[in-house]
């Protein structure tokens, strides 16, 4: 039934200043842009991020940030996650090893989203 990932969306009252953070820390412009709405095409199986003017969130999505968590797999956590931090992200979860070669830590981005990275040896195994 569930056949991948396919699109996270994150919301954001500013989107402007949102795709201007996300341009920052991706390195590149995303690739789809409407009224309300822009999409970047993300790592090595293109995973769609986008991000969504809070405007059309559900009553209450945006007061706090969100129980799931995302991770995107990088290849060295230390500097993934001092990167994130370097551009205003704070700091929700700290580097955590996991054990059996995964290690997880993840953020909160100037717009209230939980952003996970992590180093996974299963991510790399499939590439």
């Amino acid at each position: 039934m569930l056949r991948g990932f396919a699109t996270i969306s994150f919301y954001a009252a500013d989107l402007d200043a949102a795709r201007a953070w996300y341009t920052e820390l991706l390195g590149f412009e995303p690739y789809f842009q409407v009224p309300g709405y822009i999409e970047f095409r993300v790592g090595d199986r293109q995973g769609e991020l986008g991000v969504i003017d809070s405007r059309y969130a559900p009553e209450g999505a945006t007061e706090r940030p969100g129980g799931a968590v995302m991770y995107w797999h990088v290849d060295d956590m230390k500097a993934a996650l001092g990167r994130l931090l370097e551009l205003g992200a704070q700091e929700y979860q700290p580097i955590t090893e996991r054990g059996e070669g995964f290690v997880t830590a993840s953020v909160i981005d100037p717009f209230g989203n939980v952003l996970g990275v992590m180093y996974n040896p299963h991510y790399l195994a499939t590439l």
